[in-house]
């Protein structure tokens, strides 16, 4: 369990740090899984409708931007033209 910083409640954390790194640390200690769930599909709509590269550099700088601000700052998270479907 870890204290979750995208929804602060106390919630199943991941298995492993999803990537190298001091980063990869902070988000394996403060992120749970469900967080991270929903980050793994606003980061597949970001790659989709902005057509980012992986390759690239500046591809990768946005998104561990955008993942800060989707787990942590609670800054304005780039916009997608998503709209979840109505139930």
């Amino acid at each position: 369990m870890v204290h979750c910083a995208k929804f602060d409640e106390e919630l199943p954390g991941l298995l492993k740090p999803p990537m190298p790194g001091e980063f990869g640390q902070k988000l394996y200690e403060q992120v749970s899984q469900r967080a991270w769930q929903e980050w793994l599909a606003h980061q597949t709509r970001l790659i989709n409708e902005y057509r980012l590269v992986l390759a690239k550099p500046e591809a990768r700088k946005f998104l561990r931007e955008e993942m800060d601000k989707f787990f942590f700052t609670k800054g304005k998270l780039t916009q997608t033209g998503y709209v979840p479907p109505q139930s």
